[in-house]
């Protein structure tokens, strides 16, 4: 044999027996198969064999399977980015003809693809109001087939009655699917969310943007798809096939490797947005803190009953914004999130570093907002810097800015 040829095909095989803190990472296109049954019979869809990379190697099974375990699931799915799991959620549940259903504070991109795409596909879409579990009802028509749940809203942070929302949803017998990126299955069990009633009331489907809190270093964009229907679940594997949104062996080892810490990293935010939050409350500039956890925040109430926990503390994540006084303009506003130095200007959040970003809300939302006090919200993505740090970073940008 020649040595080109002996480079490919080398009979050399390494012992199978070796463990690891840290499982290995499998790369593959092409799958290999040992003969013609095996070709015939495998089933990448109940993870009983591999036949292809984009359907599954050991390394992103197991990614999938541990997700699952964590969000309260059975089945869980991969794919590039939370806002494509979004988009893989509506393609494999909606058809021409369909209505959807979306929180007026839900994750802006998932209304812009519903505005856009779905619409140019014949799917409509509206808007609801996400404290008012009487509009959810009123909106649900003959053709609505999914309704988007958020908990809480994407930066104003409003808490919904996420109980009667998703009764609301089993009442009329259509899907209910709840972007659980802010509570990662550690705040609350979106597939239980009153534990020990007769009945388990829950979501029909979660998606998590793997990019926050499970990656932890701001570095990964990867998104999950959670059920515990197996018929959903095959409805979702079948869509996943033909689109072939498949996620990379080396991002499924860095989420994998950090799991083991997101817990404690979850936690820590966690507590950390509480203590900042508490004292920007008492800051002149700030007119509102958008905090879920904090006493009179909107939908404080409902985040205590899902999220309080057995100890009454509860759990939230590191997350929270502040609507600065409506006396303070635009410039000041930008001028305070530019002289912040621990804080960075930049999307996304649960990494390391703490993150600010301003948001004019004026365009972004179409139904009245009353919860909400007049003026500039600013959202504040807590890192693992330490406490004071950060204390001391806002209280010298608000001199500056605000004086």
């Amino acid at each position: 044999m020649k040595r080109s040829t002996d480079l490919i095909h080398h009979p050399y095989r390494a012992p199978t027996d070796f463990d690891a803190p840290q499982g290995g990472v499998f790369k593959a296109s092409t799958v290999i198969f040992p003969d013609m049954a095996a070709v015939r019979s495998r089933d990448w869809m109940r993870k009983t064999g591999y036949t292809y990379g984009l359907h599954g190697t050991p390394t992103t099974f197991t990614l999938e399977e541990r997700l699952a375990s964590l969000e309260g699931g059975v089945h869980t799915l991969l794919v590039p980015s939370g806002l494509s799991a979004i988009a893989h959620a509506n393609l494999a549940l909606l058809q021409h003809g369909d209505e959807v259903l979306i929180p007026d504070n839900a994750y802006a991109p998932n209304k812009a693809l519903a505005e856009h795409e779905l619409t140019r596909w014949g799917i409509r879409y509206q808007l609801y109001d996400p404290l008012n579990v009487d509009d959810l009802r009123q909106r649900i028509g003959p053709q609505t087939r999914l309704v988007w749940l958020e908990a809480p809203g994407s930066v104003t942070m409003e808490f919904p009655d996420l109980v009667a929302q998703v009764q609301a949803c089993r009442d009329k017998g259509v899907w209910s699917v709840l972007d659980n990126t802010w509570g990662a299955g550690l705040a609350f069990n979106a597939f239980d969310l009153q534990p020990g009633a007769a009945e388990p009331l829950g979501v029909d489907l979660t998606v998590h943007a793997l990019t926050k809190y499970p990656s932890g270093g701001g570095d990964v964009l990867m998104g999950s798809l959670t059920t515990r229907s197996d018929a959903l679940a095959q409805a979702l594997k079948l869509t996943h096939m033909r689109l072939g949104t498949g996620v990379g062996a080396n991002d499924a080892e860095m989420v994998l490797r950090s799991l083991a810490s997101f817990p404690l990293r979850y936690h820590a935010q966690d507590q950390a947005a509480r203590a900042l939050a508490a004292w920007c409350a008492q800051q002149a500039p700030v007119a509102q803190v958008l905090h879920p956890a904090l006493p009179g925040a909107p939908g404080h109430a409902h985040w205590r009953q899902v999220c309080g926990g057995s100890d009454g503390e509860g759990r939230a994540a590191g997350i929270f914004s502040v609507v600065i006084d409506a006396r303070y303009n635009a410039a000041q506003v930008d001028l305070f999130c530019e002289r912040l130095r621990c804080f960075k200007l930049g999307y996304s959040w649960g990494g390391p570093m703490s993150l600010v970003m301003p948001y004019n809300l004026k365009g972004a939302r179409r139904l009245p907002s009353p919860q909400l006090k007049p003026g500039i919200v600013v959202r504040l993505c807590i890192g693992l810097e330490d406490v004071p740090d950060l204390q001391a970073d806002l209280a010298q940008a608000m001199a500056l800015a605000f004086s």
